[in-house]
């Protein structure tokens, strides 16, 4: 004669199912979040980079004006080399690829891609501004962050 009755058992049986499911659910959300994670790409200005908010290696946008005069093609041909400035600090950016037809000295760009360990920052995608009146909003808040924004002169995207 067993001691235990069906209806503990029965009970016994989907406490396991629910927990089971509810670790099953716990390991999907957990991989999701990382998977997620590792996309996310985060946009900084020259002065976060020089204050060394960003890792080193890690994936990020970087917003800024192009430097005048900075603009200048490597012996490779291939290789472009630009500064990307807030009008507070700078970074030094190489590209290697086409730019856009839109891209030019003093005007907004957005260049997605990592720090070398020597602090260049390698752009995989380099992004410019669509016509006069237009400048991405993150840079428009960097500019305005170091006190240079000049009202009226570019509004920013909305």
């Amino acid at each position: 004669m067993s001691l235990k009755s069906p209806a503990k058992t029965a009970k016994r049986r989907r406490l396991y199912a629910v927990l089971a499911g509810l670790a099953g659910l716990g390991v999907a959300a957990g991989l999701i979040l990382t998977a997620f994670s590792d996309n996310l790409v985060f946009f900084h200005s020259p002065s976060d980079v020089a204050a060394g908010k960003v890792a080193a290696e890690r994936r990020f946008r970087l917003g800024g004006l192009v430097e005048q005069g900075s603009v200048a093609r490597q012996a490779d041909g291939a290789t472009i080399h630009f500064r990307v400035t807030d009008t507070a600090q700078t970074v030094t950016v190489a590209y290697k690829g086409v730019l856009p037809d839109l891209f030019r000295e003093g005007q907004g760009v957005v260049a997605e891609g990592s720090l070398d360990k020597h602090g260049l920052f390698v752009a995989r995608e380099v992004l410019a501004k669509h016509d006069e009146n237009y400048m991405p909003k993150e840079v428009a808040e960097a500019i305005k962050a170091t006190g240079q924004w000049k009202p009226g002169a570019v509004a920013p995207a909305k």
